[in-house]
Formats: structure tokens, C-alpha cells, sequence
């Protein structure tokens, strides 16, 4: 009855962000809104081409439009509630509001974590058994392939969220995040959060360590089969279909270790200064990864490339 008590008396959290350092607020909505903004345009344009232009209704880039409606998904649930707190003196969130947040952005996450697992199994079908590509890779399989990369990340943070959100928090309720990030929360709880450490533990086998080591064995039999490729071109050749996805890849997993793999700080005047880095380097991580992916499809896939183009003209000459 205790617990439930305490429980029920926090309705609402307060987001701490960066209200400790008012001066970079201003500087961080400009940047931030941009960095959205452009979120929005090259993820919305990538799914307009591949859905528009049925050159690209294939599976890398029904794929490719999974990943980019994904990013929009994940950019939305954080950044607007993050850029609204830096113009807002008290920057608190409802109980309920912040299960939601924290419920879409882990979905987002462990889905994403999947579908590129996905989609470097269809790179490993296409340069290693390219004669039955079509066969493997079919409508049928490609489709269920996607979706079962949204069930798999919303049930898990279907999970995890319900577990946190059980728990009983008394007294502070001050998130040191820009958002309702699940660790965060967790150190509000006057419980044992021992099931919680437990399950994420799994959830971070599950959906990082299965997935890296999946797109590293791909990659691996990928590699030795360009090797085997006689010529300079068509080693070239099969080498450019797979590298965009292979940037995001390393781009998407690198900031991951890089955020978790760093060692703390002992010294508190450095853990103060760790802890501004840890939430910048987070709220980067939030809007770097999905703004770089259209721009690394558009770079470095000479389709998507063609398609943006005629998609430009298109727009030029019908008006």
C-alpha cells in the first residue's frame, strides 16, 4: 500500500537537460530544429523515391524506406519534447506521457538494430548467391522479413517499458536526460531494479550483440566473395551495392560503443563535465545517425542518386 501511495504521488517528471547551462539552449534549438528539419526532407524524400520509381521496388530499398520511416518515427518521439524543453523554464513531462516517449524510442531502437541485420542479409543473398537472389529474396519473404523487425522492437520495449513503469518512485522525480531514456528512470525507482537490469541485459544481447554479430559474419562471406571476383571492375561493382548500408552499419553501432564503451570519470569536476558530454553525445547519437543515412544512400547509391534526380525534374517541369 506504501508503494502505491508514492507511486501514485509522482504524476509528472522533470526533464533536466541542460537547464544548468541556459547559455547553450538557444544554440542547441537552432541546431537541433535544422538537423530535424533535414531529418524530415532527405528521409521523406528517400521514401518518396522508393515508392514512387519502380526501378526501386526491391527488396534493399523496400528495406531503404523501412529504415528511413523508421527514422522519422524516432527522430519524432524525442526531438520535439527536446526542443520544446529549451524554451521552456520548468520542463516537466506527465507520468503517462513519459511511457509513451520512452516506449516509441526503444521500439525505434531495437527495430532498427533488426531491420539492418535484415537488410545486410539481403546484401549477403545478392553478392554471394546472386543466382537465387530472386528465389530467396522474394515478396513473400522480403515483407514478413520487415515486419517482424517492427513486432520484435515493439515487444521488447512493450517489455521493458511495462517493467519500469511498475516500479515505485518516491520522492525525486528529476530525469538527468533530455527525455524519459529508460537507465534514467530507472535511478529514480526506490526499489530492485534487479529484474529490470536482468532483462535489459537480454534485450542488449538480443537486439545488439545478435545483430553485430550477424552483420559481421555477413560481411565477412561478403568480403571473401568480392575477393574472388577476377576483375578490378566487378569487384568495384559489388563492392558500391553493399557500402552504403556497411557506412550506416558503422555509423549506427561505432556512436553506440562509443557512448557505452567510454570510461567514467572518478574526479566529480570531471564526472560534471562527463555527464554534459554524455547528454550531448546522446542527443547527437538522436538526430547525427538519421540524418546521415539518407545522405550516405544519396552519396553512395547511384539509383537512389538517379532517382532523387528525376524526381527534382519532375517537380521542375510539372510546374
Amino acid at each position: 500500500m506504501v508503494n502505491a501511495n508514492r507511486t501514485a504521488s509522482v504524476i509528472e517528471f522533470v526533464l533536466l537537460g541542460l537547464s544548468a547551462h541556459p547559455k547553450l539552449e538557444k544554440t542547441f534549438f537552432m541546431l537541433i530544429l535544422l538537423m530535424y528539419l533535414v531529418i524530415l526532407l532527405g528521409n521523406g524524400v528517400l521514401i518518396l523515391v522508393t515508392v514512387s520509381n519502380s526501378h526501386l521496388h526491391t527488396p534493399m530499398y523496400f528495406f531503404l524506406g523501412n529504415l528511413s520511416f523508421l527514422d522519422i518515427c524516432y527522430t519524432t518521439s524525442s526531438v520535439p519534447l527536446i526542443l520544446d524543453s529549451f524554451l521552456t523554464p520548468r520542463k516537466t513531462i506527465p507520468f503517462s506521457a513519459c511511457a509513451v516517449q520512452m516506449f516509441l524510442s526503444f521500439a525505434m531502437g531495437a527495430t532498427e538494430c533488426v531491420l539492418l541485420s535484415m537488410m545486410a542479409f539481403d546484401r549477403y543473398v545478392a553478392i554471394c548467391n546472386p543466382l537465387r537472389y530472386p528465389v530467396i529474396m522474394s515478396k513473400a519473404a522480403y515483407v514478413p522479413m520487415a515486419a517482424s523487425s517492427w513486432v520484435a522492437g515493439s515487444t521488447a520495449s512493450m517489455v521493458q517499458t511495462s517493467l519500469a513503469m511498475r516500479l515505485p518512485f518516491c520522492g525525486d522525480n528529476i530525469i538527468n536526460h533530455f527525455t524519459c531514456e529508460i537507465l534514467a528512470v530507472l535511478k529514480l525507482a526506490c526499489a530492485d531494479i534487479s529484474v529490470n537490469v536482468i532483462s535489459m541485459g537480454v534485450a542488449n544481447v538480443i537486439f545488439l550483440g545478435v545483430p553485430v554479430l550477424f552483420i559481421s559474419f555477413s560481411y565477412v562471406f561478403i568480403l571473401a566473395t568480392i575477393l574472388r571476383i577476377p576483375s578490378a571492375e566487378g569487384r568495384r561493382k559489388a563492392f558500391s551495392t553493399c557500402s552504403a548500408h556497411l557506412t550506416v552499419v558503422v555509423v549506427f553501432y561505432g556512436t553506440i560503443l562509443f557512448m557505452y564503451g567510454k570510461p567514467k570519470s572518478k574526479d566529480p569536476l570531471g564526472a560534471d563535465k562527463q555527464d554534459l558530454a554524455d547528454k550531448l553525445i546522446s542527443l547527437f547519437y538522436g538526430v547525427v545517425t538519421p540524418m546521415l543515412n539518407p545522405i550516405i544512400y544519396s552519396l553512395r547509391n547511384k539509383d537512389v542518386k538517379a532517382a532523387v534526380r528525376n524526381l527534382v525534374f519532375q517537380k521542375c517541369f510539372a510546374q
